[in-house]
């Protein structure tokens, strides 16, 4: 987490997580900002760097606080023979929930981004005490993605099953050029290139360059087809809902809009659900920044 540029006036920190399986793993935040706590989590293959663009105004209303998660960015990247379990989104989600705790935020308000809002979505399910309001951006819940998979989604979300493949075998093909993989998969989407801005993008490139990054974003990927079903099976085989207000952002010309209708398949996993397209791509922090912050303002209030 070094893009300091990108965060004017925020203050970084680092928290020493417990974690059953890995011991311990460091989980750098930034902060900044009064009034209702507001927890960020990015996605893949980014770091927190992704909200530069709206957290500074966010901060206006809320404290914001913008965490890298487990193997991503400057955080912790476990590994051994738990395998992915290291990654499952219960453990990646207990993660920001003791940066809050460690910052004195007992109860948040809480946006996720592609990864990130699956992180979110566990974290909203294991922890509702702790969730008062919960927003995702472009993703629909994991479980009911898999089920639906066809060769559209397959096509669209060819990177799903490529870095599930088991170990070195994406990680091999992605360390050879990590910079080409992020070009292709980023800035072959709607937006292109000109989502990113420079200094954001190179933040992005210095993290993925490390072969314990990119074997940490599989794991990852293979918790999430086989661990995280698990567990959401669970839920729903127990009733278990997201019982709090959601709201759900989606790009409208993204690969989400072309394969689901995500308020129909959240309104299966959650009793509060609204939310709607805008008129980008999947990177909506980034593409339309002025959008998602008031957005945010008119979901999570003053």
């Amino acid at each position: 987490m070094q893009a300091n540029a990108l965060f004017p006036g925020f203050r970084r920190g680092v928290v020493q997580v417990a974690d059953p399986l890995a011991g311990t793993v460091d989980i750098p935040y930034l902060a900044h900002g009064q009034g209702p706590p507001l927890l960020l989590l990015h996605g893949f293959p980014q770091t927190s760097a992704m909200w530069h663009k709206v957290a500074g105004r966010l901060a206006r209303r809320y404290t914001v606080v913008a965490v890298d998660l487990r193997g991503y960015g400057d955080a912790g990247k476990p590994a051994g023979r738990a395998g992915p379990a290291l990654y499952a989104k219960r453990a990646m989600a207990a993660d920001p929930l003791a940066v809050m705790r460690a910052l004195g935020h007992e109860r948040f308000m809480v946006a996720g981004h592609d990864r990130g809002g699956r992180v979110a979505h566990r974290l909203a399910l294991d922890h509702p005490q702790a969730v008062s309001r919960l927003m995702v951006l472009d993703i629909a819940p994991t479980l009911a993605m898999y089920e639906r998979s066809d060769m559209r989604f397959a096509t669209v979300y060819w990177h799903w099953f490529f870095l599930i493949q088991p170990a070195p075998l994406p990680e091999t093909l992605i360390g050879a050029d990590p910079e080409f993989m992020l070009a292709r998969f980023m800035g072959g989407r709607h937006a292109g290139m000109r989502a990113f801005d420079p200094a954001a993008w190179r933040e992005y490139v210095r993290c993925a360059r490390s072969p314990e990054a990119v074997h940490a974003m599989c794991e990852d990927y293979r918790a999430a087809a086989t661990l995280d079903l698990e567990l959401d099976r669970a839920d729903r085989a127990a009733g278990r809902r997201l019982e709090m207000p959601l709201c759900v952002l989606w790009g409208g010309h993204g690969g989400l809009a072309r394969c689901f209708d995500p308020l129909a398949l959240w309104r299966e996993y959650a009793a509060q659900v609204q939310g709607k397209a805008l008129p980008c791509g999947h990177y909506l922090a980034e593409e339309m920044p002025d959008a998602v912050v008031e957005e945010c303002f008119a979901f999570f209030g003053e």
